[in-house]
């Protein structure tokens, strides 16, 4: 998306990130919340930084250091308010300037966006949105000559409300497009309008999931996965410190339940870490080894592990060229993608992605599905999954590799099994979720995130 014909990332991606080293002593109440929240958006949007790291970066700071958890809450929800709903937010703005805003402004359009989310989504007072938003401008050095621009605008913006609007305005033009080619008008149209609103919290418990519910509120999806009707801090939730669960989409945890029974046999977790899946095979009773790239990622999945109380062999090692000179009855293969189908909790991804990106992870994908077919025992099973909406890295992935390789056969998902409903499976057998799969129970949200899995047999001859 773009201000007032310029580019987004370059021409307003000159300012700097004063809320870093800035300090909060003497200034309004709300202004640091209002100022991370902006610095953030910088980040993201100009800069293409993904949103976890700038949100690290950002509680980092003094700034940051200095908030209250709801301030640091609240910050979360203003950028992604901005994020989601990035298009609408620019027209409401854009219709109330009469010309577009010169390339030197400094960071007077993402002060703008912030407000405007405040006024038009979050019901902020509007006293309280726009008069630190005119403090924002003040205090900026390439904004500061606006504060009366910002002051005018954001009261029309106010004024104005917000208008019906369709949740395509804010989807990617080629990202929309590619939905509805794949899967039709209406089917892309409910994708976008599930896109863009928050996940649930979704954990999977060792065991016992009623008694969860009972501590945690909530409910027990079909699948399993237990939906949580608030949350708060994770950490500071009950079962946490004692490792009674994790934090896992619905959707994601459905991959590890296709192998079926496997106590007792030999898994391969591929592309492993954070380890949701990880645990998943290694709560089931299988021995599982766990394989990722980065040992800073194994790092974070052997704290989830210990935390939990499972173990498992972990392996740094490029699963595209890994041998370890055996073979597994089970391999899981959770493969890098664009992770389209999580929007709903990732939403810089509206922002981060391309068009050609897609295209350009398919060949990494090939060649980690190729050495994972070579580790996988006669009648024993390769799942292959991805996050991604995209059938160029779930389904034409898998008709190629079948295609390629007669020594394995599609052993087709059936309705009802592990719970997974007709709607979830695709003409070939095959899994796809889409992010308005489940409807919101009373207390709890619906949705569920984009995932594609197929599950492959090795014949014996």
């Amino acid at each position: 998306m773009k201000p007032q014909g310029q580019d987004f990332r370059t021409s307003q991606g000159r300012g700097t990130d004063r809320a870093h080293p800035g300090s909060s002593r003497g200034e309004p109440a709300g202004l640091s919340v209002r100022e991370l929240a902006v610095a953030i958006l910088v980040r993201v949007i100009y800069r293409s930084q993904v949103l976890d790291e700038a949100l690290i970066w950002a509680f980092a700071s003094e700034r940051g250091q200095a908030l209250a958890d709801r301030d640091k809450a609240f910050v979360r929800v203003i950028v992604a308010t901005v994020l989601r709903h990035h298009g609408e937010l620019s027209k409401a703005i854009k219709v109330h300037l009469e010309k577009p805003l010169p390339e030197d402004s400094g960071r007077l359009w993402p002060i703008l966006l912030a407000a405007a989310a405040q006024l038009l989504i979050l019901d902020t007072p509007p006293h309280a949105a726009i008069s630190l938003a005119v403090d924002q401008t003040r205090l900026d050095i390439g904004a500061s000559r606006f504060s009366r621009l910002a002051n005018a605008v954001l009261r029309r913006v106010s004024e104005a409300g917000r208008p019906p609007i369709s949740a395509e305005l804010n989807i990617q033009p080629w990202l929309m497009a590619r939905w509805r080619e794949t899967y039709g008008d209406e089917a892309a149209l409910k994708i976008a309008d599930a896109s863009l609103e928050e996940a649930a919290l979704d954990i999977t418990v060792k065991s016992d999931p009623e008694k969860w519910v009972a501590q945690l509120g909530g409910t027990v999806l079909p699948t399993g996965s237990l939906r949580l009707s608030s949350a708060g801090r994770i950490e500071a939730l009950p079962g946490y410190d004692e490792g009674a669960w994790w934090v896992q989409d619905a959707a994601a945890a459905i991959p590890a339940r296709l192998f079926g029974n496997i106590a007792g046999k030999d898994v391969a977790d591929l592309c492993a870490a954070p380890g949701g899946k990880t645990a998943q095979l290694a709560s089931m009773g299988a021995n599982v080894t766990a394989v990722d790239l980065r040992p800073e990622r194994l790092k974070r999945l052997n704290e989830n592990m210990t935390r939990i109380g499972l173990s498992s062999e972990m392996v740094a090692a490029d699963v595209a060229t890994w041998s370890p000179g055996r073979t597994f009855d089970a391999v899981l293969l959770d493969a890098p993608c664009t992770a389209t189908g999580t929007i709903r909790r990732h939403p810089d991804i509206l922002h981060l992605k391309r068009e050609t990106d897609a295209a350009g992870m398919a060949p990494l994908q090939a060649r980690l599905l190729e050495n994972a077919a070579q580790l996988v025992k006669a009648d024993g099973t390769l799942i292959y999954c991805v996050c991604s909406l995209e059938a160029s890295e779930g389904e034409s992935q898998v008709a190629k590799f079948l295609s390629q390789h007669p020594e394995f056969a599609r052993k087709p998902i059936t309705a009802g099994e592990d719970a997974i409903d007709a709607d979830w499976i695709n003409k070939d057998g095959d899994l796809r979720t889409f992010p308005f799969h489940i409807s919101a129970a009373p207390g709890t949200p619906g949705g569920l995130d984009g995932f594609y899995a197929a599950r492959l047999i090795r014949k014996s001859t």
